[in-house]
């Protein structure tokens, strides 16, 4: 889900950066004058950003009027009309870069995740990792759940993860993560990351809750979830591309973690048009 007033603050800052001390080519229009917009998509794609948009508006002008018209996870084609606006020029256009930054890159990312997806044909799923834009990590996930992917976990609070260099201050799999079980209370997942059969052996003896298959190949991947009970999910991560998805769904791992989702995607093409006549006051003395 999205935080309304995280929300809220995160666009409050990216709108103070963009305006500064006030919009020196909006201020040329009368405070009166009243125009209409459209927001359309100049290539397809999946859109999302729908709670965005009206939000960067209400907090330039409460008296602009925008209306979305399709629903985050909708697929768009070329022309397509993502949204009317109408209201004072000035505000506007004081929102429209940082209103096309956001959703061209949301819908940039739900794009390349319904990609995926399709690539793994429901046999795993696909999700997320932690390599986000530092300060959009909320908007990126909830981007990849637009395009019909899933969240892996949010941050290094949510999930115990025990990686190579996490593993390398214990014996063995099975201390830490019986460390971890005395640490913390049983609400808490274990995942553990293994690069070798041997690994998996021990994280399924240790009672992990995810086992996570890191840079094994497809074949590697089949041959060790033979000893994986049922009851542990299995992810696989690493090196796994939009060529490959097809090869690694086949193996029979439950999820499929691509940080491409978050960091190599394409922005979606979206543009802000002015549509409506605007009324001036060209009796004042702009100097």
């Amino acid at each position: 889900m999205i935080n309304p007033l995280l929300l809220k603050k995160q666009l409050q800052e990216f709108l103070i950066e963009d305006i500064g001390t006030g919009d020196l080519s909006a201020s040329l229009f009368d405070d009166d004058a009243i125009t209409s917009a459209i927001i359309s998509a100049k290539e397809k794609g999946v859109f999302a950003g729908q709670q965005v948009l009206p939000m960067i508006y209400e907090l330039i002008d409460p008296t602009i009027e925008t209306k979305v018209l399709v629903k985050d996870g909708s697929h768009i084609e070329q022309g397509t009309i993502l949204a009317e606006i109408k209201g004072k020029p000035s505000g506007i256009l004081s929102g429209e870069r940082v209103l096309l930054n956001m959703i061209q890159r949301l819908s940039g990312i739900a794009t390349i995740t319904a990609h995926a997806v399709s690539l793994a044909s429901n046999r795993a799923r696909i999700c997320d990792t932690r390599k986000t834009t530092p300060g959009l990590r909320m908007l990126e996930k909830y981007a990849v759940r637009c395009g019909g992917g899933f969240n892996h976990r949010f941050g290094l609070y949510d999930t115990v993860m025990l990686k190579e260099n996490h593993l390398a201050g214990f014996p063995s799999i099975i201390e830490a993560v019986q460390t971890v079980r005395e640490k913390f209370g049983h609400t808490v997942k274990v995942e553990v990351e293994t690069e070798t059969e041997k690994q998996v052996l021990q994280a399924v003896d240790a009672g992990a809750d995810i086992i996570m298959f890191d840079n094994c190949t497809p074949f590697e991947i089949q041959q060790r979830l033979k000893h994986v009970p049922p009851a542990i999910i299995t992810e696989a991560s690493g090196g796994i591309t939009l060529e490959s998805i097809d090869e690694y769904s086949r193996t029979g791992v439950q999820y499929l973690s691509l940080g491409f989702l978050t960091h190599s995607y394409n922005a979606v093409d979206i543009s802000l048009n002015m549509e409506g006549a605007i009324k001036h006051d060209h009796s004042r003395n702009l100097y």
